[in-house]
């Protein structure tokens, strides 16, 4: 696919095809006027929301020490470049899932989206598509699933389900997500039961889009390796996809039942309090993997720099989470689309400095172990906006 300059607006346009009506490319322009650098998004996306939904989007479970140890276990990553390479022409794009993207980035799922703005998971879907990258729908989101393909028929989409139902339940969605052309079904592993969420609770805040009653919520907590099984062979043909992977005992179970990826997450911190990074589990399973699937992971990924470490590891695919969360609070369909923009432009720039012009180019040499300079927290990768 052809790379373009990230410091040329014109050709940056082109390349992702946004600029289908004037009214989009006016809109375009002023939020690239508006957002310069990444850590504008959450600095805005704290003035604007209610106190309980940026409390919600920053939060964790109880201690919120998972979430730290996400930071942390990138912190201590540290990069070696190579110098004198040929790196005029840096080249970003990916192919993942058949779906050729402009950035290996993937929008993880968040279930408030419809909270953060109006048009939830409608406008995340057209802020991808215009970017080129990918975004994982939830299915506690509000915006349902033909919505989200109509507000952006070329965007690549992949669903998100937490169980509510039996297996009958479970085949609506599979139906929904394969008509709507999805190109993946996920199925979130790791909430068997709901976490502690302190600022939550000590806020007295209800989230309304947490679905389901304790009637329901039983599907989840029962649904184990026989149940994955029980979905393989209902659809042998539908790419099924296990989110909350950290264990390589249990990436060899997934790659065992037929899991297209190894979806690589702690769910941001927000389950099990006191678990290890992302990024520290995720070295274990690539060597369990040994190629046999696309490893995907998350967990406090928030520049360009974090980016490119995870797929040095390893990584296929890296998805975030609270950094769209708070572009799209901030400045809608057109803020993610900026967000991403700038996330390429990070990426593009440390590529070139480490000397390589193509993701395949990336490995473990590049990284050495060092001592975090931050203390580790939900925004500590934005050191230009005062921490709460």
């Amino acid at each position: 696919m052809k790379t373009t300059d990230p410091g040329d607006c014109a050709s940056r346009a082109t390349s992702y095809d946004y600029a289908r009506t004037k009214d989009w490319i006016t809109k375009i322009m002023s939020v690239e006027e508006d957002y310069l650098c990444l850590h504008e998004f959450p600095d805005t996306a704290r003035r604007t929301l209610k106190p309980e939904l940026w409390q919600y989007l920053l939060g964790a479970t109880e201690t919120e020490t998972t979430a730290k140890r996400n930071r942390l276990a990138l912190d201590t990553l540290a990069f070696r470049k190579k110098v004198l390479r040929d790196v005029r022409k840096v080249d970003c794009s990916t192919e993942f899932f058949g779906a050729k993207l402009q950035l290996p980035v993937m929008l993880a799922p968040i279930g408030g989206l419809d909270d953060l703005h109006p048009e939830g998971g409608k406008a995340v879907s057209r802020g991808v598509e215009a970017a080129g990258a990918m975004y994982m729908h939830s299915y506690v989101g509000r915006s349902p699933i033909p919505d989200c393909r109509a507000a952006a028929p070329d965007a690549e989409l992949g669903f998100s389900l937490y169980i509510r139902g039996g297996d009958d339940w479970i085949d609506e969605y599979v139906k929904q997500a394969v008509d709507a052309g999805f190109r993946f079904f996920g199925i979130t592993v790791d909430s068997a039961v709901y976490s502690r969420r302190e600022r939550d609770i000590s806020a007295r805040f209800a989230k309304p889009w947490r679905v389901g009653t304790d009637d329901t919520r039983h599907y989840q907590a029962g649904f184990d390796w026989d149940a994955v099984k029980r979905f393989r062979d209902r659809h042998p043909d539908v790419r099924l996809v296990l989110k909350g992977i950290e264990d390589p005992a249990d990436a060899e179970m997934a790659l065992d039942v037929g899991s297209a990826a190894i979806y690589v997450s702690n769910h941001g911190g927000r389950q099990l309090d006191h678990g290890i990074g992302s990024i520290s589990a995720m070295k274990e399973i690539i060597q369990q993997v040994r190629g046999r699937a696309p490893v995907i992971v998350d967990g406090a990924i928030c520049r360009g720099s974090d980016v490119v470490k995870a797929l040095c590891l390893g990584a296929d695919m890296v998805a975030i989470g609270r950094l769209y969360g708070y572009a799209l609070s901030a400045a809608g369909a057109e803020g993610v689309t900026r967000m991403l923009q700038l996330l390429q432009e990070e990426i593009h720039e440390v590529m070139a400095l480490l000397g390589v012009t193509s993701l395949s180019e990336l490995g473990p040499e590049f990284l050495v172990s060092a001592p975090p300079v931050v203390e580790p927290h939900q925004l500590s990768a934005f050191p230009l906006i005062n921490r709460e």
